[in-house]
C-alpha cells in the first residue's frame, strides 16, 4: 500500500492543491516554502473528520486575519466527490468531512480483506536491541515493560517494510558476574551447613578474603533466586566435585568463573522462559563474553578516529565532549582494564558490520546520561546521526490496593517478570502487554495491579477484546461466515449514512494511517488509544437499537455485516500488531 493512499494524506493532497492555487491568486507563491501546512485529526468530531491550523499558524507571514485565509482557500477546494464538505471553525481551523462513499470505497477495495499497511519508501535493515537485562537474576518490571514496547516497536516497524531483527545483549562479563558466582559460591557452603554473614559496610578488604570468613559482599546479591541456582548446580555430582575440589585447593577464581558462568547460564535460561511466556521471541542473543574473547573489545582505541583518543594519567580516554557529552571517559583503566563503554562501543562497531542500516536500542530510565557518549562513538567510528537511534523505557511502579509495591533487585525484594504474569493468571501476556504499551514509554507508569486483574470491560484491554468476540458472535447468532467476499454484493452506502455507521466506518478507515503514525514515531500507545476508541464506536454503534443486525434483512443486513467485519478486521489487526490475542469468545460477548 503506497503512503500517498492514506485518508490524511489524501487531505494533506487536496489542501496543498487549494492552497497553490490561492497562493498563485494572490501573487504569493514566493513564500510558499515559509508556510507551514499539516493536518490532524479534528478534535471534535462534529466540525468534521480532519482539520488543519492552516489559517492559524500562517497568519504573520501572510498578514491576514486566519478567516480572510481560509475563505479564500476553501473557495479553492476541487475534489467535491472526496469531501462531504469543508468549512472553517474560528480560531482558524479549516475542517474536512470525508464522503461516505469514499468511506466505503476505500475500506473495501484498499483495506481489506488482505490487510496491508503503507510501507515506507526506504526500506531499512534494522537491529532493535531491547531488554538486555543482566543476567544476574529474575527478570524484573522495567524489563518487561522494555519487552512489550521493543516488541510492538518490532511489529510496527516490519509493517512499514523494513527488515527488522530483535536482538538481546547479554551481559556476561565483568564485576557483575564475578558478584554473582560469588553469591552463589556462599550460598553452596550454606547449603552444607556453613554459617555465612552478610557484610553490610563497604571495606578494602578482597573479595577473596571475604569468602574465607564465609562472609558475602555488600555489593553482591542475596536474593533467594541464588538458592535455587544452588540446588540446580549440586544435582549434578561431577559438578560438585568440580567446586568442592577447587575450594579445598583454594582455587577461588577458577571456582567462581565456574559458578558465575553457571549462574548467568540458568538466570538466562529462566529469562528466556519468562519471555516466551510474554510472546516475546529474539533472533539473537549476543553475549558480550564472545566480544572480550574474540579480541574487538581491544579494538576499539583503532575503530576510533585517532584525534578522538588520548591518554591522560595513564587512563585511556574517549574523547566524548566533541559529541555533546558533559566530559569525556575512560574506556581503557590504568592497569589495562576496559571500562564497560569499551565493550559498548565495540558491540555497536559489531551490529554495523553485520550489515544493517539503522541501530535502535531501549534502555532502561538511568541510562540517559549514556546516550551521548555511545552516540558520540558511533559518529567517530564513521556512521551518521541518524543511523544510532535510543529509546527509553521508564520507570514503572506497580501499584496495589493504591500503594506503591517495594523493589529492591539486590536484596531479592522485588516483582518480577514471572510474578507478575503469575499474578495476572490466564490472561496475563494481554493484559501485561496491554498495560505496559497503553502509555507513551518515556513517562513513568503506574502499572494498577487490581485494574489489571478486573475481568470486567473496566479493564482497557478487556474493553477491546470484548468488542472483537461479540463481533464474531453476531456472526454465529445469524450463523453467517465470516466472508466479505459474500457480502459485498449486498452493501449499500445508504444504509451506512446513519451518524453511528458513518462514524465506525470512518474508526475502521483509520486503522492504516493510525498504524504508520504510531511506527514512524515510534509510539505504540498511539495504537492501543485507537483501539480504545475504535472500540468505543463499535459499542455506540452496537447500542442503538436500530443497528440490532438480526432485525435486519436483505441489502441492509448486508451492509450492516459488513461494517462490523470490516471492525473486527481492523481491531484483529491492531492487536495483533501489539502482540496481543483477539479471542473469538468471551464470557460477556453477549452482553
Amino acid at each position: 500500500m503506497n503512503v500517498n493512499q492514506l485518508l490524511k494524506q489524501q487531505v494533506l493532497l487536496e489542501l496543498e492543491k487549494a492552497i497553490n492555487i490561492y497562493l498563485e491568486k494572490n501573487n504569493l507563491t514566493s513564500i510558499k516554502e515559509s508556510l507551514k501546512i499539516r493536518i490532524e485529526y479534528s478534535r471534535d468530531e462534529k466540525f468534521g473528520d480532519y482539520s488543519s491550523p492552516f489559517a492559524l499558524e500562517n497568519k504573520n507571514i501572510l498578514n491576514k486575519n486566519p478567516k480572510e485565509i481560509a475563505e479564500g482557500v476553501l473557495a479553492e477546494i476541487q475534489n467535491h466527490t472526496f469531501f462531504e464538505f469543508v468549512t472553517f471553525s474560528p480560531p482558524g481551523f479549516i475542517n474536512f468531512r470525508i464522503q461516505t462513499e469514499f468511506l466505503n470505497h476505500y475500506v473495501a477495495s484498499v483495506m481489506f480483506p488482505n490487510v496491508s499497511f503503507a510501507e515506507t519508501q526506504k526500506k531499512e535493515k534494522i537491529l532493535l536491541e531491547f531488554v538486555s537485562a543482566n543476567p544476574t537474576g529474575p527478570m524484573n518490571i522495567v524489563s518487561a515493560r522494555s519487552a512489550a514496547y521493543g516488541d510492538a516497536l518490532a511489529n510496527l516497524l516490519s509493517s512499514l517494510g523494513h527488515t527488522v531483527k530483535r536482538e538481546f545483549y547479554v551481559n556476561d562479563y565483568g564485576n557483575q558476574v564475578y558478584l554473582l558466582g560469588v553469591a552463589v559460591l556462599l550460598r553452596i557452603f550454606e547449603s552444607k551447613g556453613e554459617t555465612i554473614s552478610f557484610q553490610e559496610e563497604e571495606s578494602d578488604i578482597p573479595v577473596i578474603e571475604l569468602i574465607k570468613k564465609r562472609i558475602l559482599p555488600k555489593e553482591s546479591y542475596r536474593g533467594e533466586y541464588i538458592k535455587e541456582i544452588v540446588i540446580q548446580c549440586l544435582e549434578d555430582e561431577s559438578r560438585t566435585k568440580f567446586i568442592f575440589d577447587s575450594v579445598s585447593s583454594e582455587k577461588w577464581d577458577e571456582v567462581i568463573d565456574f559458578l558465575s558462568k553457571y549462574a548467568v547460564e540458568y538466570n538466562l535460561s529462566r529469562q528466556k522462559e519468562d519471555l516466551a511466556l510474554f510472546g516475546v521471541n529474539f533472533d539473537l542473543f549476543f553475549s558480550e563474553r564472545s566480544l572480550h574473547e574474540s579480541g574487538d573489545v581491544e579494538k576499539v582505541p583503532t575503530i576510533l578516529k585517532k584525534e578522538d583518543v588520548t591518554t591522560i594519567d595513564g587512563k585511556l580516554h574517549f574523547l566524548s565532549t566533541l559529541y555533546g557529552d558533559d566530559k569525556d571517559r575512560v574506556i581503557r583503566r590504568e592497569d589495562g582494564r576496559p571500562t564497560y563503554l569499551m565493550a559498548d562501543i565495540a558491540y555497536h562497531y559489531n551490529k554495523f558490520t553485520r550489515g544493517f542500516d539503522t541501530l535502535i536500542d531501549i534502555w532502561g530510565p538511568d541510562h540517559y546520561g549514556y546516550i551521548a557518549r555511545l552516540k558520540g562513538a558511533v559518529k567517530s567510528f564513521g556512521k551518521s546521526d541518524d543511523s544510532f537511534r535510543v529509546l527509553i523505557a521508564q520507570q514503572v511502579n506497580l501499584i496495589e490496593n493504591k500503594e506503591k509495591v517495594k523493589m529492591s533487585k539486590r536484596l531479592g525484594i522485588f516483582q518480577t517478570m514471572r510474578d507478575l504474569l503469575s499474578y495476572l493468571g490466564k490472561q496475563g501476556k494481554d493484559v501485561g502487554r496491554y498495560f505496559f504499551l497503553m502509555r507513551s514509554s518515556d513517562a513513568p507508569l503506574d502499572f494498577d495491579l487490581d485494574l489489571a486483574k478486573d475481568e470486567s470491560d473496566k479493564n482497557p484491554v478487556f474493553y477491546i477484546q470484548y468488542a472483537h468476540a461479540r463481533i464474531c458472535s453476531i456472526f454465529r447468532e445469524l450463523q453467517v461466515p465470516m466472508d466479505l467476499n459474500l457480502l459485498k454484493e449486498g452493501v449499500s452506502v445508504e444504509f451506512l449514512k446513519q451518524e453511528e455507521r458513518t462514524r465506525l466506518l470512518f474508526w475502521v478507515a483509520r486503522l492504516q494511517e493510525e498504524v504508520y503514525d504510531t511506527a514512524t514515531s515510534f509510539e505504540p500507545h498511539r495504537l492501543t488509544n485507537y483501539l480504545q476508541s475504535l472500540s468505543k464506536s463499535f459499542t455506540k454503534f452496537y447500542s442503538q437499537k436500530d443497528n440490532r443486525i438480526k432485525d435486519k434483512s436483505g441489502n441492509e443486513r448486508d451492509t450492516l455485516l459488513a461494517l462490523v467485519l470490516y471492525t473486527k478486521y481492523a481491531l484483529e489487526s491492531g492487536l495483533k500488531l501489539l502482540g496481543i490475542s483477539a479471542p473469538e469468545k468471551m464470557s460477556k460477548e453477549e452482553t
